[in-house]
């Protein structure tokens, strides 16, 4: 069987994006071997996630995700940014609005478009954050886990734990630079406390509407850009006084606008998708 894909980034984040709406490639190979090989970086096409369009029910269409190791992720707001682009461009979907079944719920993103049709942006309502810790979920005392002491071996880090689409663990440092993600970064993430495992975000305030952040994502390990990530930091910083409702997060792959609104307490998120190639493989 031979599979056409669109390789695609989000500020660095990358994805391969897979048409089934035709349910051809899950009976061919199941997704998350289908995941761990097209990802490889040496052996496949290489990339932190693939990406499913699929038929829906009673949403415009269907989103479903899978990590480079194979798991499945809720959601991910630099591949949501990809997803929208790839539908509006290859007429997949006609109109600019669209809601979007994801195992995480409804997420409704909006691409900006030039004269020439083209998606410069896409603009993602990534819904409420859940800070309640059996949703996360997070294993704690306390209904919520704002600033919360989480022992790692011999070492306590301070974590804003939430879910956004999926777990997060928010944690400020005074200099992004210098933390060793990829020393602490698995050692969150797998941490009995997050039973089903959770993204990790290093984040410096540069003042309250700049954020500098690097991130281990759950699945992936360190990436240039995580969407759900930069909607998780911009709440926790809200929450702790660190930055207004509105801030721009610098991430290693570019920057991202994120709103929290007050009104109907969702997250917005801004920020480009860019299609890199498109391909054949053989399967």
């Amino acid at each position: 069987m031979e599979l056409d894909f669109v390789k695609m980034e989000g500020l660095g984040n990358d994805f391969i994006v897979l048409d089934d709406r035709n349910g051809d490639i899950g009976r061919h190979e199941p997704y998350p071997a289908l995941a761990k090989r097209l990802c490889s970086r040496h052996f496949g096409i290489g990339a932190d996630g693939i990406i499913l369009i699929l038929d829906a029910m009673d949403h415009d269409i269907k989103f479903r995700i899978y990590n480079s190791d194979g798991s499945k992720a809720q959601m991910c707001g630099n591949g949501m940014r990809c997803f929208a682009k790839i539908l509006y461009e290859k007429k997949i979907i006609s109109q600019k609005k669209l809601r979007v079944d994801t195992t995480a719920g409804t997420v409704i993103p909006e691409v900006m478009v030039d004269d020439q049709g083209r998606v410069v942006s896409v603009r993602v309502d990534m819904g409420e954050p859940l800070l309640a810790c059996r949703d996360i979920p997070f294993e704690s005392p306390n209904e919520q886990a704002v600033e919360e002491n989480l022992v790692v071996g011999d070492e306590t880090y301070c974590i804003t734990a939430l879910f956004m689409g999926n777990p997060h663990a928010v944690i400020f440092v005074a200099d992004v630079e210098k933390v060793d993600i990829q020393r602490i970064g698995p050692s969150i993430e797998t941490h009995e406390r997050f039973p089903e495992k959770t993204n990790v975000e290093f984040i410096e305030v540069v003042n309250d509407r700049e954020l500098k952040m690097k991130v281990w994502e759950r699945g992936a390990g360190p990436t240039l850009a995580c969407g759900t990530g930069a909607c998780a930091a911009l709440v926790a910083a809200h929450l702790t006084g660190r930055a207004r409702d509105t801030a721009v997060v610098h991430l290693d792959g570019g920057d991202l606008d994120i709103h929290w609104d007050k009104e109907t307490r969702h997250v917005f998120k801004t920020g480009p998708a860019t299609l890199v190639f498109e391909g054949r493989i053989r399967m």
